[in-house]
């Protein structure tokens, strides 16, 4: 199935969600990896890719295909001798841009040690390095991820927001890409068990057999996750309230930190693909109880936040923020 990229996709009713979609579509290490070049550096053709990324033509030529697919890159010849094609961002594709803008944010503040440091996003109206800070849509307010809550709607639960076999990647067990290449982001979000747990884990999952009842991963993949994901830093145990001897595991200060990523890709999901019986999930802004929607604002100077007002330039290059964690 080809999907359009201007407008959204309407999916068959009692189906897949826009949430196993969102999974589906950029829960690959290798999809957020091209995406990141082509979001950030403008990079559009394959051999680009390849001498930034060390990946297979095999695995480059399959991963291109399904994001034109799912209507996120357009194809569009540039030479004829031999037949030679840009991938270019959709609408659909472009409309990206605020997950990947907290991934780096969130890379570059958390992921400390790393011997290539994430590039720094500047915001042309005010020539700053910023931070993007997540505000609320309906009041304009910023908020910390403690401040939203959120609950399945009428597409949404545990079986729908799993991607199906048709949209399941396999991981692709490049874990020696090194440095660089979003490291930490790839544990929590580089394949579909990674992200789902990440939702059930916002969504208020702290004990394994939790993990393991709303997701229905076998226990090997749910205790590799929660051993990856306190490995890094974004979830520590503690002992249960009411069972001492259960261990519980809670967000630290890190995890949190990811919920902008998280709210993004979700936002992107439920932009373009649309289930008949409405959203897959809902959130809304804690103590106002109005309906919740990201709005990405300028940790500098404050103005909202779009795509094209962003560039993306090697650390080095900029004088170090007032406050900015160093590389």
């Amino acid at each position: 199935m080809i999907h359009p990229p201007d407008e959204p996709t309407r999916l068959g009713a009692g189906g897949d969600n826009a949430i196993a979609w969102a999974i589906g579509v950029t829960a690959d290490e290798w999809t957020l990896l091209i995406l990141r070049y082509a979001l950030t550096d403008g990079v559009t053709r394959f051999h680009q890719w390849q001498e930034l990324l060390p990946i297979s033509t095999a695995v480059l030529t399959a991963r291109l295909r399904r994001i034109c697919e799912v209507g996120i890159f357009d194809m569009a010849p540039y030479a004829d001798k031999p037949l030679r094609h840009e991938y270019r961002l959709t609408p659909r594709g472009m409309s990206l841009w605020p997950m990947m803008a907290t991934i780096c944010a969130w890379e570059g503040g958390w992921a400390h040690g790393q011997a290539e440091p994430v590039p720094v996003m500047v915001h042309h109206r005010c020539g700053r390095a910023f931070d993007p800070l997540m505000a609320c849509s309906t009041c304009g307010e910023t908020v910390e991820p403690r401040e939203v809550t959120g609950e399945f709607g009428p597409s949404g639960s545990w079986p729908r927001s799993a991607p199906n076999t048709t949209l399941r990647r396999r991981s692709s067990g490049s874990s020696t890409l090194g440095p660089g290449f979003f490291p930490h982001t790839r544990v929590l979000v580089g394949n579909r068990w990674s992200a789902a747990m990440m939702g059930a884990a916002y969504l208020g999952a702290h004990r394994f057999s939790e993990f393991q009842r709303r997701l229905g991963a076998p226990a090997t993949v749910i205790a590799d996750r929660l051993r990856r994901f306190q490995a890094i830093g974004v979830l520590r145990t503690v002992d249960g309230e009411n069972r001492p001897d259960r261990s519980e595991y809670r967000l630290t200060d890190k995890g949190r930190a990811f919920f902008p990523v998280v709210m993004t890709a979700i936002e992107w999901g439920q932009r373009w693909f649309i289930a008949p019986e409405g959203p897959a999930v809902i959130f809304r802004h804690r103590g106002s109880e109005h309906p919740f929607s990201v709005l990405l604002r300028c940790s500098e100077c404050g103005g909202v936040l779009a795509g094209r007002e962003i560039s993306v330039v090697p650390r080095a290059a900029v004088q170090p923020r007032h406050g900015a964690i160093p590389s």
